[in-house]
């Protein structure tokens, strides 16, 4: 029985690298790509799934050991700033957002929606900012339409700003961390 990479490399070698088509090598293609370098393709030979040996990790980290702390510090990061904001449904709308002790900020969102996915990281790193200040709510439009529909949302990303039950403010769209924290600010 052949394994994985003898098998990959076998059917790459009963495979020979065919030869450029004629319409690639007419003067009126070269000329249309004289501007452009034209190479040829590598070989693809297979797939090959090798895994790093001790030696070659500490041979890397010992010839450049910034690079091993960049990626470490850079996933920290991403861990922290990826925060879970409670969700709110139709079920708990009102206990907590419409009846809760000061501000409220909701973020309106839905799963498809790739606006709403670039502003979760600066929700949750306002959620951490104003920990004990405003409260931090997700909503998805998706699940909980009635709501969306209450408040008359046309487009998401809406942040919305709510102080004993009533909406004061909406924010529509991916907007900088500055402008949201401007309008939070209005109201703490």
């Amino acid at each position: 029985m052949a394994t994985i990479s003898e098998s990959l490399a076998l059917s790459s070698l009963s495979n020979p690298r065919p030869s450029l088509s004629p319409s690639l090598t007419s003067p009126l293609s070269l000329s249309l790509s004289a501007h452009r370098k034209l190479t040829a393709l590598p070989q693809f030979t297979g797939l090959r799934i090798q895994l790093p040996s001790q030696r070659s990790v500490s041979s890397f980290s010992s010839r450049n050991p910034s690079v091993l702390r960049r990626c470490a510090r850079v996933s920290c990061e991403a861990q922290e700033t990826a925060l879970d904001i409670p969700i709110v449904t139709d079920a708990t709308w009102e206990s907590l957002v419409l009846k809760a002790d000061g501000p409220v900020l909701v973020e309106f969102w839905a799963p498809w929606c790739g606006p709403c996915r670039m502003i979760h990281p600066v929700i949750g790193e306002l959620a951490k900012q104003y920990d004990g200040k405003l409260k931090c709510f997700k909503l998805s439009t998706d699940d909980s339409p009635s709501i969306a529909t209450q408040y008359g949302l046309r487009s998401i990303p809406t942040i919305m700003i709510f102080i004993n039950g009533e909406k004061k403010d909406a924010v529509i769209g991916a907007v900088p961390k500055t402008t949201l924290i401007a309008s939070i600010e209005k109201f703490l």
